[in-house]
């Protein structure tokens, strides 16, 4: 009899197809949708990766400009139309700010600088959420992504219960493929949530650097305008 039921257990198809088409269709959706969150996951994180890449460098590039001694009025021409990163962006709100805080005398209105700083915070504000755009998403993955899997799990074994009761069997051929697609809901559901926390804590504390810079640049410029006025 144990050697009937173990070439039985042997004769079937444990594959993750073929587990993934015996499932209940409740299973099914379940593990579609830990499939699709996790390849949404990857493609922000992937797209994230790309972005802030392409952030630094835009920012490395300006700040050589910026800080080469040319005089900023002529920076201010060449990119104020066009501007190509977050920087340059922050650096063309600044001094638009600064054009409209002067008189037609010359003169600067009272609380000019403050002015500006307001306006390059608004700017690096929106460029936060720019840089985070996604990330939520990914935390969201990293926190469900478990609990939805494990009710795949809970589902699943119900249903094998269920077949135990009604074929009155508790060999292994009977129990074993509703357990196996059960776990797989599980396994899914971690598969998911990993990378999601891992990178969305890595893509975090980037995000918060490329910050950390744009807030220092302002804070420099406004020290520069500062000085300008008080010449």
């Amino acid at each position: 009899m144990e050697t009937e039921v173990l070439v039985t257990a042997q004769t079937i198809d444990f594959s993750l197809l073929a587990l993934f088409w015996r499932a209940t269709i409740v299973v099914k959706i379940v593990m579609i949708i830990l499939i699709l969150a996790s390849f949404w996951s990857w493609s922000i994180i992937f797209q994230k990766f790309i972005n802030f890449r392409i952030a630094r460098s835009n920012t490395n590039r300006f700040e050589a400009a910026f800080w080469s001694g040319d005089p900023l009025d002529e920076l201010y021409e060449k990119i104020k139309d066009k501007p190509r990163g977050s920087a340059e962006r922050i650096f063309v709100s600044g001094m638009m700010e600064w054009g409209r805080s002067q008189r037609s005398d010359g003169q600067m209105i009272p609380g000019a600088p403050s002015r500006m700083e307001r306006s390059m915070d608004v700017a690096i504000v929106r460029e936060h959420e720019k840089l985070n755009r996604g990330l939520t998403f990914l935390a969201t993955v990293g926190s469900i992504a478990p609990f939805v899997g494990l009710f795949g799990t809970v589902w699943g074994i119900k249903n094998a219960f269920e077949e135990i009761a009604i074929s009155q069997s508790t060999n292994l051929a009977v129990v074993a493929p509703g357990i196996a697609e059960a776990l797989v809901a599980t396994a899914l559901g971690l598969l998911a949530a990993i990378p999601a926390v891992v990178f969305y804590n890595k893509l975090s504390s980037d995000s918060e650097q490329i910050i950390s810079r744009y807030d220092a640049f302002a804070g420099e410029f406004s020290t520069i305008l500062s000085r300008q006025l008080e010449d």
